[in-house]
């Protein structure tokens, strides 16, 4: 953990990619929430889960947009289970990521009342070496096809996404869009 992470109270980490579906790590609470001001973009590559260095996969990442909520999931770690959770996440997020602190908001009890905690979430910046950066949707569908990687094709990824977020009902017309692509139906 760095000072950065450091903070009082529990630690939190905000899941808006394959974290949604497959955390793979024990928590103690998980949430469905949303960001502010960012939204999820297929602009970043795998060489190391959904494509290899010879063909890279896919995955998303959280790109600035004012204005914009994202949805995900937010999970409270286990005051004991910290550390390694952690360790683990750098390491299956190693791929130019970095953890960023972000507030992370929900529906309070009452309609109008939102609830937050700071959350840390890993995203890309346009200085990593696996940025891709934005590109039209048709060409993300064929690098999305043509990619596999050790946690399998990069095409499940973008339909376990899917699936995901409409279950906890949220919008995306970015992973929509492609998911139609691919699926034939766009």
């Amino acid at each position: 953990m760095t000072a950065k992470d450091a903070s009082p109270g529990p630690i939190w980490i905000f899941g808006y990619g394959s974290l949604i579906w497959r955390p793979d790590f024990d928590f103690a609470e998980r949430r469905t929430g949303f960001v502010c001001d960012w939204v999820r973009r297929f602009w970043q590559a795998s060489t190391d889960h959904r494509g290899v260095p010879s063909q890279p996969g896919r995955v998303v990442t959280l790109v600035r947009e004012p204005g914009a909520r994202c949805f995900g999931t937010a999970y409270r770690l286990r005051e004991e289970d910290q550390e390694a959770v952690l360790e683990r996440l750098d390491h299956r997020e190693r791929g130019g990521l970095v953890r960023e602190r972000l507030p992370v908001y929900w529906e309070g009890a009452s309609a109008s009342a939102l609830n937050s905690i700071s959350a840390l979430v890993y995203v890309s910046t346009e200085r990593n070496p696996n940025y891709l950066g934005p590109a039209p949707l048709e060409a993300i569908a064929q690098q999305v096809l043509g990619s596999r990687g050790p946690s399998g094709p990069n095409l499940e990824y973008v339909l376990e996404l899917a699936d995901a977020l409409r279950s906890m009902g949220a919008e995306d017309d970015h992973v929509f869009a492609l998911e139609a692509l691919l699926s034939g139906d766009g």
